[in-house]
């Protein structure tokens, strides 16, 4: 393993309380952490990351879509601003770092620049993003969406379980959503966008190495299929005459999970799944399931998407079952560009890590800035893979080396004009 060099800035402690403190925000207790967009949870967390950016002398707003923003300005006025951040939204149920470790480390690298005294020629922004994680609308990236520009009307009427849009969420949370275009940000008024973020998966950690530099990240498709049957009664209906929607769709999700196995590098899921009526004497007749479908090559992915398609109408056909299918989210694979990759690189070097470079399967925010600017991301080393799960895990000491490299791609964005 490289030598590492002895010279860091990070404060881990004070990186390590915070999202200590942060943990505490919407867990239950022997549960994990669940802060959706738009809740009292949401707002608590923001607020703490307020506390945290006027301690490190950020002058602090949000924009229109309710995305938190800290700002350390530069020496040139009028300068392209450097962003970096991540979100604090969360999963049902989820861990500690996916997210609030991007955010939280942005704000310790601007204090620490502070308390150095170190001057770039180029603001720097730590942006805490609203609703990364889809986990309460199914639709996610809401807030880097509007910073782009692309946050459509149409996407603001998406429900959640209880019929709560959106847009309604946004009026609850004291935001206006007809003004959500006000968050968009100007052509070329951003230098570029960087990221610290767990892995989420196992490749730091096989390659015993806290940190690696990201090469782009996959691209994920969201569906709905929606398989109507016949209610009946368990004991009365022969199973020759059944049409029942549950079985119809297990048949479908081993399809899925055989379509998408066979590339190598896609990667298929259901996570969501409502039966009706629910009786445990009562055939199913309707049946509604989710599919995350990603790959970091678009062509194989779509090819995947294709073939499970025709399976899934196939197999409904067979028994009689019929068939919706709704696209909730449709992103291409991104890749990170050349200027924050050399940036994020040459930290690494100076620290005597490598750079060792990983591709994403998961999304993130800056897939949607990839228009904008430049992107780019910097993996810390996630405990056996784990994510999305309340034993999510890295290292006081990873946390701190990623804190570290993000400091330096910062400094080495913003320094130079």
């Amino acid at each position: 393993m490289p030598r590492r060099s002895s010279a860091r800035e990070i404060n881990a402690d004070r990186l390590w309380s915070r999202l200590s403190e942060l943990s505490g925000i919407g867990r239950s207790e022997g549960d994990g952490v669940t802060r959706l967009s738009f809740t009292e949870e949401e707002r608590a967390a923001k607020d703490l990351v307020t506390s945290y950016m006027r301690e490190a002398g950020l002058e602090v707003r949000e924009d229109a879509a309710g995305n938190l923003i800290g700002r350390r300005e530069g020496r040139v006025e009028g300068a392209p601003v450097v962003l970096a951040g991540s979100h604090v939204d969360s999963v049902r149920n989820g861990g500690d770092f996916d997210g609030p470790l991007g955010v939280l480390g942005s704000v310790e690298a601007l204090q620490i620049m502070g308390e150095r005294g170190v001057e770039t020629e180029r603001p720097i922004e730590v942006v805490t993003f609203t609703d990364e994680e889809g986990a309460r609308f199914s639709f996610g990236m809401i807030g880097s969406r509007a910073m782009v520009g692309t946050l459509a009307r149409e996407d603001l009427v998406k429900v959640d379980k209880d019929g709560v849009s959106v847009a309604g969420a946004m009026r609850d949370s004291g935001l206006d959503p007809e003004r959500v275009g006000e968050a968009a940000r100007p052509e070329d008024s951003v230098y570029a966008y960087v990221e610290l973020h767990i892995e989420q998966g196992k490749i730091l950690e096989d390659s015993n190495l806290p940190v690696g530099v990201v090469t782009g990240i996959a691209g994920p498709v969201w569906l709905r299929f929606i398989l109507t049957g016949e209610a009946a009664h368990a004991g009365t209906t022969p199973m020759r005459l059944r049409h029942d929607a549950l079985a119809a769709a297990a048949a479908v999700i081993g399809r899925i999970e055989k379509e998408a196995g066979r590339t190598g590098t896609s990667v298929g899921t259901v996570g969501q799944l409502d039966l009706e009526p629910g009786g445990i004497n009562i055939i199913p007749g309707r049946v509604s399931f989710s599919l995350d479908l990603r790959d970091i090559d678009e062509e194989v992915r779509d090819r995947v998407e294709a073939r499970i398609a025709a399976e899934v109408a196939r197999l409904c056909e067979e028994r009689g079952i019929a068939l919706e299918t709704e696209t909730l989210q449709r992103l291409p694979p991104v890749p990170c560009s050349d200027l924050v990759r050399g940036a994020a690189g040459a930290a690494c070097e100076a620290l005597g890590f490598g750079p060792f470079e990983l591709a994403s399967g998961a999304g993130h925010d800056g897939m949607q800035l990839a228009g904008l600017c430049p992107i780019g991301m910097i993996f810390v080393r996630s405990k056996n893979g784990l994510s999305h799960n309340p034993d999510e895990w890295s290292s006081k000491e990873d946390c701190a080396v990623g804190v570290e490299v993000l400091y330096r791609t910062l400094i080495e964005l913003a320094r130079e004009l």
